[in-house]
C-alpha cells in the first residue's frame, strides 16, 4: 500500500537529507517492481504444474491434491498482489519526481540549459510510460488467469470425485495458454524495467 501525498512528501524529503533522491528512489523501485514480477511468473508457473499433477492422481488423493492447489492458488494471487503493490510504490515516487523537475525548470537563468533539461525530462517520461504500460500490461493479465485458477480449485473442492478430475483435464489447455502468455507479457515487462533502468541510472 502506498503511502499518502503528505507522507510520501516527507518521506522523500526525509531521504534527500541523507542524500537520497527521488530518482534513486525510482530506480530501486522499478528494481523491486521487475523483481516481484519475476517471482510471480516462478509462482504461476509452480502452479500451473502442480494442477499439471493433478489431472494426473488417482481418487484417494483427491483431498490431498486440493490442498495443494488451494496453496498454489493463493500463493499466486499473494504474488499477484505484490505485483501490483510494487507498481504503485513506482508510480507515487515517478509522479513526485516528475513533478519536482518541471518545477525545477523555472529556476534556470540559462534558456539553454533549460531547454536542454526539458528535453532530458519529456525523454524520460516518455521512457517511463513506456515501461509503466508494459507493467500494467503485465500485471492485468494476471487477473484473469487467477479467475480461472480459483475457479478450478473450487470445483475440485465441491467435486471431489473422478469427474471432477476429468472436467479438469478440460481446463487445463486453456489455463496453460494463459499463463504462457501472461509469462511472455511479464518477460517483456521485466525487459523494458531493465531498459530503462540502464537509462536513468547516472
Amino acid at each position: 500500500m502506498i503511502l499518502s501525498g503528505g507522507c510520501s512528501k516527507a518521506y522523500y524529503g526525509a531521504m534527500e537529507k541523507v542524500g537520497i533522491h527521488k530518482r534513486d528512489i525510482l530506480v530501486d523501485r522499478v528494481e523491486n517492481a521487475r523483481d516481484a514480477q519475476s517471482e510471480a511468473q516462478h509462482q504461476f508457473k509452480s502452479a500451473l504444474d502442480q494442477f499439471g499433477a493433478v489431472i494426473n492422481i488417482e481418487n484417494s488423493d483427491l483431498k490431498q491434491a486440493y490442498e495443494k492447489l488451494k496453496t498454489e492458488y493463493e500463493d499466486s494471487r499473494e504474488a499477484a498482489e505484490k505485483v501490483s503493490d510494487r507498481i504503485e510504490k513506482v508510480e507515487d515516487v515517478a509522479a513526485a519526481l516528475f513533478k519536482e523537475w518541471s518545477d525545477e525548470l523555472k529556476l534556470y537563468k540559462s534558456a539553454e540549459l533549460r531547454r536542454s533539461s526539458q528535453r532530458k525530462l519529456k525523454e524520460t517520461r516518455s521512457r517511463y510510460r513506456r515501461m509503466l504500460a508494459s507493467m500494467h500490461r503485465a500485471e492485468k493479465s494476471m487477473e484473469p488467469v487467477l479467475r480461472s485458477f480459483q475457479d478450478n480449485v473450487l470445483f475440485l473442492k465441491h467435486n471431489l470425485n473422478a469427474q471432477a478430475i476429468g472436467s479438469l483435464r478440460t481446463e487445463f489447455s486453456t489455463l496453460k495458454g494463459e499463463i504462457d502468455g501472461l509469462i511472455k507479457r511479464m518477460n517483456e515487462s521485466i525487459q523494458t524495467s531493465n531498459q530503462f533502468i540502464a537509462e536513468i541510472k547516472p
